[in-house]
């Protein structure tokens, strides 16, 4: 079983595993290379704006479809250390629900096609995130009910296709603030009722609010601030509290929106017993700025242009802005550069810039993984899942 697999190697090693975003090909190139190179287990965390099933138009990145997405990592994955993973599925997660405005029911009937896609193409780790409704704001209640027909689905599903999968759960959109104990203890205690009445394996994962969330180029949740918060309990102290309960219910911390903080942070995820942390955008920003830089010290300036303006004009920053933010076109072209990597115009532009450089004996591409690689090896560094 999966859990128990990575239960086991978590109490080991004592780290935090790593959930990264595919946030481009390179970046998912990087990630498999690194998982079989340092010989660790590597979590490619897929959103479904990233990669979806056909019926939803496939997602941007490298413009795949789920089954394309798993074929690719898996056949590259000589050492299987890569868990392909569902991020946030669940209804009016995908941009088209929203888009169509639809009702509930309609909404999870689309969901659970996703899921079933995953599901056919291998993948091992399956988000239930119902955290999104854009008619209501649903009761806690409400919300588990939600969780445990996409759970019973997704469930019954795998046994059908004789699939091995484990959930993760999460109930809400991440904050930048903390959860109570009190919500996290009647949650899971919920979800091992329904397991058991069910005979459903429990989750591998729940996702807690760690105070972590992401604007702009920055981490701008409690977690990382020098100043206390106002009302809150400080994060080490209450993230130790959040995650006896997690092992009372034999069940592992996920905290999403790890971006962006800093090294001394990071290193305390092991520490305070985090067990698994997801990272995404900070992977797509690294490859981008790097990108920008080679182009600039090559003076490749019209090329430079074209990117900086097809990056701005695809707006694709707008929903990671700071209130009131002083962010001029080219830093709002780097957060949302990686979501124009797949569009003809950028290839076009990409052509031309390997042609150029080329001349100069430099390899763009390598160029832009070493960048990835440096990130990502950051938190595998931090997270003791392998040593500095």
């Amino acid at each position: 079983m999966i859990k128990e697999k990575l239960i086991t190697y978590q109490k080991k090693t004592r780290c935090t595993f790593l959930g990264v975003g595919p946030m481009s090909l390179n970046c998912i190139d990087v990630a498999i290379d690194m998982a079989n190179r340092y010989e660790i287990p590597i979590f490619l965390i897929a959103s479904r704006r990233q990669i979806d099933d056909e019926l939803f138009g496939g997602g941007y990145v490298n413009n795949w479809n789920t089954e394309e997405f798993s074929s690719y990592v898996t056949e590259r994955d000589k050492k299987g250390k890569i868990y392909l993973a569902r991020d946030h599925g669940g209804p009016w997660q995908n941009p088209k629900e929203i888009k169509l405005n639809l009702g509930l029911k309609q909404a999870m009937d689309s969901a659970k096609k996703s899921y079933l896609a995953d599901i056919n193409s291998g993948f091992q780790i399956i988000h239930i995130d119902p955290s999104i409704d854009i008619h209501s704001k649903p009761k806690l209640d409400e919300v588990l009910d939600r969780v445990f027909e996409l759970y019973e689905y997704c469930w019954s599903k795998a046994k059908d296709l004789n699939q091995n999968i484990t959930f993760e759960i999460g109930t809400e959109e991440q904050s930048g603030s903390t959860n109570s104990q009190e919500e996290l203890e009647f949650t899971l205690n919920s979800v091992k009722n329904f397991c058991k009445r069910n005979k459903i394996p429990e989750p591998a994962f729940v996702v807690i609010q760690s105070g972590t969330k992401v604007l702009e180029t920055s981490n701008v949740g409690s977690f990382d601030l020098p100043l206390r918060v106002a009302n809150e309990i400080p994060a080490e102290i209450q993230l130790p509290k959040m995650i006896e309960i997690c092992n009372k219910f034999n069940v592992m911390m996920k905290a999403h929106n790890t971006d962006y903080l800093s090294e001394s942070s990071l290193s305390w995820h092991p520490r305070l017993g985090i067990h698994s942390a997801n990272v995404a955008p900070e992977f797509g920003v690294a490859e981008t700025k790097a990108l920008i830089n080679v182009l600039q010290e090559n003076q490749l300036n019209k090329l430079l242009d074209e990117f900086i303006e097809l990056s701005y004009q695809s707006r694709k920053w707008e929903k990671w802005m700071k209130p009131n933010s002083n962010a001029n076109q080219i830093d709002k072209a780097i957060i949302s550069g990686h979501y124009v990597f797949s569009k003809k115009e950028f290839i076009l532009i990409k052509e031309k810039a390997v042609r150029d450089l080329q001349k100069k004996d430099i390899d763009l591409d390598s160029f832009l993984k070493s960048a990835i690689e440096k990130s990502i090896y950051k938190y595998l560094s931090n997270f003791r899942l392998i040593k500095k």
